[in-house]
């Protein structure tokens, strides 16, 4: 996160240590800024809108709009008693639930999500950004895995199972279009991609239209949105927790802060192929009067409905359709859509 003025004459302390003390505090609000996004997501927004696509009242008591049902929601869950199944390998059991957290807010750290004042939000800016994104938020697939093995429960099992077809099935398709992206832009770093984004693909007299990937290429676009949708486990394809076959999948022997943190993280991940996608497609914090921050929480935001909407009303595949999809008809695609890139790329670069 680049702060304005001399770090180390702000801070108590000066030269590694300061930089190391920035850079944590960067972080931390980092993190509570996609947590606060999160926590409003889960108990309070995916509520409001279920109940305006089925025609139902949501929470309206607590708080405006709702909104404070965040908090006796938390406590509710933590306050249950953890209890751990019979048979369990309880160090992976104890892990997953971490993995599926933090591998989603540790992509966060190369995410540009723009500038409020003199504050411009990103932690980090290697040149392999892209790659560190789709290589950290893949460790999801590690935590799923753990906890349907750990769990010693046959639906916990198959949910597993299911999760790592299916992450097989859409991951290879998602970063084929990502290095589509690549092509296009001629660098992994993100800032660079946003950059890229900035210019002008056609000047309409005072108004333009900005050269996002998302109008360059919307069948690009299209396939990542599918792929994503399918990467963080949503309607249609939310199949590794089918509640009407194998209970909760993955999930079923989880209780108290271990639910929580599986919650969380099937959340931030969500937020995290929204922020993917803002910025590789959308243009990143880029957009007109508002700020860089603002526009980048419209994007990922509107990204999160879509989600919600696929929920409310798209019914599920079934397992073998899943696959079907995925290696018949979204691979294929994502390939006839990188050689069809490559090739505009190098006529125009001809």
């Amino acid at each position: 996160m680049t702060l304005p003025g001399d770090i180390e004459g702000v801070l108590p302390v000066g030269g590694f240590a300061a930089e190391a003390l920035a850079a944590l505090l960067a972080a931390t609000l980092v993190g509570t800024f996609v947590m606060i996004n999160t926590a409003l997501a889960g108990p309070w927004a995916k509520r409001k809108i279920t109940a305006a696509f089925t025609d139902r009242i949501s929470v309206n008591k607590f708080g405006p709009l709702g909104v404070g049902i965040v908090v006796p929601d938390a406590v509710r869950l933590i306050s249950k008693e953890l209890i751990v199944p019979e048979g369990a390998d309880r160090p992976a059991w104890d892990f997953a639930p971490l993995v599926l957290v933090f591998s989603a807010l540790f992509a966060f750290a190369v995410i540009p999500m723009g500038s409020l004042g003199p504050v411009n939000v990103h932690l980090a800016d290697p040149e392999v950004g892209l790659i560190f994104v789709f290589a950290i938020a893949s460790l999801a697939s590690l935590g799923l895995v753990m906890a349907g093995y750990a769990s010693n429960n046959k639906y916990s099992f198959l949910g597993g199972l299911r999760a790592v077809a299916q992450n097989l099935a859409y991951e290879i398709p998602l970063i084929l279009v990502g290095i589509s992206v690549v092509l296009y832009t001629g660098s992994l770093q993100m800032s660079e991609i946003v950059a890229r984004q900035g210019e002008t693909l056609v000047a309409l007299g005072p108004l333009s239209v900005p050269a996002w990937f998302a109008i360059v290429n919307p069948f690009a676009f299209v396939l990542f949105l599918a792929a994503n949708v399918a990467e963080v486990g949503r309607n249609p394809f939310d199949i590794p927790e089918a509640p009407t076959e194998i209970v909760a999948g993955y999930q079923t022997e989880y209780s108290s802060v271990y639910f929580v943190l599986i919650y969380l993280g099937e959340f931030v991940h969500i937020f995290l192929g929204g922020a993917i996608i803002a910025t590789i497609f959308l243009g990143g914090p880029a957009g007109p009067v508002l700020p860089g921050l603002v526009w980048f929480l419209i994007k990922i935001w509107a990204m999160f409905l879509f989600t919600q909407w696929l929920r409310s009303a798209v019914p599920r595949v079934r397992v073998d359709q899943l696959i079907e999809i995925g290696w018949k008809g979204l691979l294929v695609l994502a390939f006839a859509n990188l050689f069809l890139t490559a090739a505009i790329v190098g006529v125009l670069a001809a």
